[in-house]
C-alpha cells in the first residue's frame, strides 16, 4: 500500500549565532586598560593578560572582524589616552605581521613595511613614470639588506607602486593580512605568482591639482614586505633598556646612511627626469606606524604654514612676536593651542589650533611642536598650562630644548 502519511518536516538548521561584536570590542578594551594600569597584576598574570589580548587580536584578524578592531580601538581612546594608545599599536602591528610555519615546524614572520616620503618636484609626479626603471628598482630592493637594514637571510619584495595617503588610508586591517599571505607566496614561489589583493591596493592617485610649472610637494609611501625567521636574532631587541636604546639608535643610524645613498636611485625610480626630484625621508616603520608618521608630519606641515602666513599679516619683524602653546578643549576636541604676542604685551595678536590625536602623548606633542615652532625666527616660545578668557596664558614657562 502506498504510505500517505505526510512527511515530517525538517528542523531548519541552526543558525549560526552572530558574534556579539560590541562585547568583543569591549573584551579588548578591558585587556588594554587592566594592561596599561598594571597595578595588582604581577609580572606572570601581565604577560598573560598581554597574550590574551595578542591571541584576541589574531583571531579577529583571521576571522576578518575589522569593525570590531576598529571599534575597539576607538572605544579605548575615549576610555583613556594611555589604553587606547597601547591598544592601536598593538592591533595596528599585528595587523601588519604574520607568522607562517613551515612543514619542518620553523616559523617564518612577514611584516609589511613602508618609508613615507616628502616629494618635491615641479608639476608633480607622474604614475606611469613610476618604477619604470628596472635596474634601479632592482637596486633599491637589494640595498636593505647591503645597508643593514635587514638581515643577509631576509627576503624582500618592493611593491612597483607609489602609495598616497588616500590609497594607504583605504587599506584595512584584513585587507593587509590577505597582502601579507600574498607577498609569502611571491617570496617563497620561483614562479610568478598572482596577488590581487595587492594589486588591487594600487588605486590611482587622486588629482592634486598641480600644473605644469607649479611647485609640487606631496606625501607618498614606499610599501614593502621582509620575509624572515622568527627567530632571526638580528632583529632581537635586547631587553636591557640601555642596550635597547643603543641598538635603536644604531639602526637610526644606518637608516639615514641609507637614506642619503639611495635617494639618487629612488629619484630614478619615481620619475624620468630623477634631476627634478627632491626627496625627504621619514623613518621606514611598520605599514600604519608610517602611515602615522605621515600624518602627523603633514599636519605639522599645515600648522607651520598657517602660522607663517599669521606672521606675514603682522606688521612687525618676527623676532617681535613671541609664541605660547598650551593644549585647550575647542568644540569638545583637544587641540594644541598656538597664541602669538607682541613682546611689550596686550592681547594676542592671533590664535592657530593644531588637532590633537586622542590617543597621542601630550608631552610629545607639545614637544614637537615647540621644536618645528623654534624654526620660526621668533623671540621665544613658552608653554603654558591654558589661556584664560582674555587669551592670556596661565602659568606659562620658557620651552628649553633638550
Amino acid at each position: 500500500m502506498p504510505n500517505n502519511k505526510r512527511p515530517v518536516p525538517r528542523k531548519p538548521a541552526k543558525q549560526a549565532e552572530e558574534p556579539d561584536y560590541d562585547a568583543l570590542a569591549q573584551n579588548l578594551v578591558d585587556l588594554a586598560l587592566e594592561i596599561t594600569e598594571r597595578e595588582d597584576l604581577d609580572p606572570p598574570t601581565l604577560a598573560a593578560r598581554e597574550q590574551d589580548l595578542t591571541t584576541l587580536v589574531r583571531r579577529l584578524l583571521r576571522r576578518k572582524h575589522d569593525e570590531v578592531l576598529y571599534g575597539a580601538v576607538e572605544l579605548a581612546l575615549y576610555t583613556g589616552p594611555e589604553c587606547g594608545r597601547y591598544l592601536r599599536e598593538r592591533v595596528d602591528e599585528e595587523a601588519a605581521t604574520l607568522l607562517v610555519r613551515q612543514d619542518d615546524g620553523t616559523e617564518l614572520e612577514i611584516d609589511a613595511f613602508m618609508i613615507p616620503l616628502f616629494v618635491h618636484s615641479t608639476g608633480g609626479l607622474k604614475a606611469e613614470e613610476a618604477f619604470a626603471d628596472d635596474a634601479a628598482y632592482e637596486e633599491l630592493v637589494d640595498s636593505f639588506r647591503g645597508a643593514g637594514l635587514a638581515s643577509a637571510d631576509t627576503r624582500i619584495v618592493l611593491a612597483r607602486w607609489l602609495y598616497d595617503l588616500d590609497g594607504v588610508d583605504r587599506v584595512r586591517y584584513s585587507e593587509l593580512q590577505e597582502m601579507l599571505r600574498e607577498a609569502v607566496q611571491v617570496l617563497r614561489s620561483k614562479k610568478l605568482v598572482a596577488a590581487p589583493t595587492i594589486e588591487a591596493s594600487m588605486r590611482p592617485w587622486r588629482d592634486g591639482g598641480y600644473g605644469p610649472e607649479d611647485d609640487a610637494m606631496q606625501l607618498r609611501f614606499l610599501l614593502g614586505f621582509s620575509l624572515k625567521r622568527a627567530d632571526d636574532p638580528f632583529y632581537k631587541v635586547p631587553k636591557d633598556e640601555a642596550a635597547a636604546d643603543a641598538y635603536f639608535e644604531a639602526r637610526m643610524a644606518r637608516y639615514r646612511m641609507w637614506a642619503g645613498s639611495m635617494a639618487p636611485v629612488l629619484q630614478r625610480c619615481l620619475a624620468a627626469d630623477p634631476t627634478g626630484v627632491e626627496l625627504n625621508f621619514l623613518y621606514q616603520d611598520l605599514f600604519y606606524g608610517a602611515k602615522e608618521q605621515g600624518l602627523a608630519e603633514l599636519g605639522m606641515l599645515a600648522t607651520l604654514a598657517e602660522v607663517n602666513l599669521r606672521l606675514d599679516e603682522q606688521d612687525r619683524d618676527p623676532e617681535r612676536i613671541k609664541a605660547v602653546v598650551a593644549p585647550v578643549q575647542a568644540d569638545g576636541q583637544g587641540v594644541l593651542r598656538i597664541n602669538l604676542y607682541p613682546l611689550d604685551g596686550g592681547a594676542p595678536l592671533c590664535t592657530v589650533d593644531k588637532p590633537l590625536d586622542p590617543g597621542a602623548e601630550l608631552e610629545g606633542e607639545l614637544a614637537d611642536l615647540c621644536d618645528a615652532l623654534g624654526t620660526l625666527g621668533l623671540d621665544g616660545v613658552l608653554l603654558a598650562r591654558g589661556f584664560d578668557a582674555g587669551g592670556q596664558p596661565e602659568e606659562a614657562e620658557p620651552y628649553l630644548t633638550a
